[in-house]
């Protein structure tokens, strides 16, 4: 009998680590603002690992009112500049403004579609692309949906959410199922 257990790219004892991936990961999100909370904190993590960012959810979470993309569509240079100081969040100039920028968008397509999810949950039919990955090396970099999706914010004015980023994006929202065949999960 195989054991069953976490996907491999789950630190061992990392406490905020496996509660994401047992609570989150994967899992089909419909809702505007956690989506937002996740493109967010996705766009932060380019070029870090994900821990950083998971150990800084909370300080995103405070800093980028509760993510209601509203109120960050409305925040400004005062705004930037105290954030630049925060230390609970990523202090990149470029990666907050976009935030602000992206949550801009983001009210404009959700205004298009009805929802933001209505919009980005098309790109994949509406139901979960299911992928049987069986070690770290299978899985992708990024998918097709992930770059068509991607295309399209950047030309609506999206900053720092490339294709690698999308198809993160995408696992993490769970229109992609990327649990490894031996996950308990998959």
């Amino acid at each position: 009998m195989i054991k069953r257990k976490r996907c491999e790219w789950v630190p061992k004892g990392h406490k905020i680590y496996e509660q994401y991936h047992d609570q989150e990961w994967g899992v089909p999100v419909k809702n505007d603002r956690k989506i937002f909370e996740f493109i967010i904190l996705e766009s932060a993590q380019a070029g870090l690992s994900w821990a950083i960012i998971l150990n800084k959810r909370a300080g995103y979470k405070k800093a980028f009112k509760n993510f209601d993309p509203k109120k960050v569509a409305r925040m400004t240079a005062a705004d930037i500049k105290k954030l630049l100081q925060n230390k609970n969040i990523i202090r990149n100039r470029a990666k907050i403004e976009a935030a602000i920028g992206n949550a801009k968008v983001f009210l404009k397509i959700q205004k298009e579609f009805g929802a933001f999810s209505k919009y980005m949950w098309s790109f994949v039919k509406n139901k979960p692309i299911q992928h049987k990955i069986k070690k770290l090396s299978d899985y992708p970099k990024t998918i097709k949906e992930a770059e068509e999706l991607a295309q399209d914010l950047k030309k609506r004015g999206f900053k720092f959410f490339g294709p690698v980023i999308c198809y993160a994006h995408m696992q993490a929202v769970g229109m992609v199922k990327d649990h490894m065949t031996n996950c308990y999960l998959a």
